[in-house]
């Protein structure tokens, strides 16, 4: 039995369009009030839909160990969700990192080993894709409304700065883990593409666990520009569909 959907979250910005939350502080700031339950959802969802595709594939490990549900207390590793983030948050780290708990899976229950494998690693990514979507459309409608309403701005402000972190966290999570780097979700489908004595010898990077991956994000981040791309060109393409829309405070300071 193995683990699926290891989501995480490194902060290095590529352009103007894919941000990373404010620069870190001991105080905990407003934004991050609004961003983190924000990053905390996505991260949640990401992991049921990994316990939902391993479920359709035949796969019931997580759900008979209580990881199909949206309880986010299922779902957060206290090292991996909570002290490492914080550590290099409060200390000034310059990259935020973090990761919830792998989902358990059992591969050779799949019905299909190869198919089944590749949907469930690529269905945390369509769900965090499908939330970028679903931000972006809601940031507009939060416009149209505040324009009906113009005495709940300051409240819809708030929604859209909330949508607007929506947007933007959930296009990294999703390229982020595309990364074929173990034991992000993109390695799971890398693997696949190997001829089978190099899978074998890929394979063994899984037991390192994040080192690998962490590694780079310290060493040599510049490696990861390339694998956010997409991620820059997709925000951008949103923002000049509903940036029309924003509100005063709808976007962050």
């Amino acid at each position: 039995m193995g683990g699926q959907g290891t989501t995480a979250l490194t902060r290095h910005p590529p352009s103007h369009y894919l941000r990373a939350p404010p620069t870190p502080s001991c105080a905990i700031s407003f934004e991050f009030l609004v961003w983190a339950p924000v990053l905390l959802f996505s991260v949640v969802a990401h992991e049921y839909a990994h316990a939902e595709a391993a479920y359709r594939q035949g796969d019931d490990t997580a759900y008979m160990l209580g990881r199909l549900t949206l309880n986010p207390l299922k779902h957060i590793d206290p090292v991996m969700t909570v002290l490492v983030p914080a550590v290099l948050w409060f200390s000034h780290a310059g990259f935020l990192f973090g990761a919830a708990k792998p989902v358990p899976v059992n591969p050779r229950k799949y019905r299909h080993y190869r198919r089944g494998d590749i949907i469930v690693s690529l269905a945390g990514i369509a769900t965090n894709l499908g939330l970028f979507v679903a931000c972006t459309g809601l940031y507009a409608v939060t416009g149209l409304v505040a324009r009906v309403a113009p005495a709940a701005t300051d409240t819809l402000a708030l929604l859209q700065l909330m949508l607007y972190y929506g947007m933007l966290l959930n296009l990294v999570l999703a390229f982020f883990n595309l990364i074929p780097i173990p034991p992000l979700d993109g390695s799971h489908v890398f693997k696949h593409l190997l001829p089978p004595d190099m899978g074998l010898r890929y394979r063994r990077l899984y037991a390192l666990g994040f080192l690998p991956i962490l590694a780079i994000t310290w060493l040599a981040p510049v490696v990861l520009t390339p694998f956010l791309w997409p991620a820059r060109q997709l925000m951008g393409l949103g923002w000049s569909l509903v940036g029309q829309f924003a509100l005063p405070g709808g976007v962050p300071s």
